[in-house]
């Protein structure tokens, strides 16, 4: 049975959740981030390595001259309502979403 939810004017609908980010697609541009109510996702910059590292950490300016790119990283997917919001503003389409059971 798949999981619904209301609007506020009571009209039901099938959320779908954020499931996954592509870093391959993903350009780093924070829309959807700057949607996002919830926490859901925050930015990380990306290695030569193809390793994640938060940017603030010691971490990350310890491989700061490594950095290739930044990409958006789910950091708390249990937050998410399924509203949809990040993937109507994302312009690289590197979300994966989908109603769960």
């Amino acid at each position: 049975m798949t999981r619904t939810a209301l609007t506020r004017g009571g009209t039901e609908y099938v959320p779908e959740f954020l499931m996954a980010i592509d870093p391959d697609k993903c350009i780093g541009c924070g829309r959807c981030y700057k949607v996002c109510g919830r926490g859901v996702m925050t930015l990380h910059g990306l290695t030569e390595d193809g390793d994640l590292v938060r940017p603030g950490t010691d971490e990350y300016e310890d491989v700061e001259d490594e950095i290739i790119k930044s990409v958006m990283t789910m950091v708390a997917p249990d937050l998410c309502i399924g509203c949809g919001a990040c993937a109507r503003v994302c312009p690289s389409d590197c979300q994966s979403h989908a109603a769960v059971d």
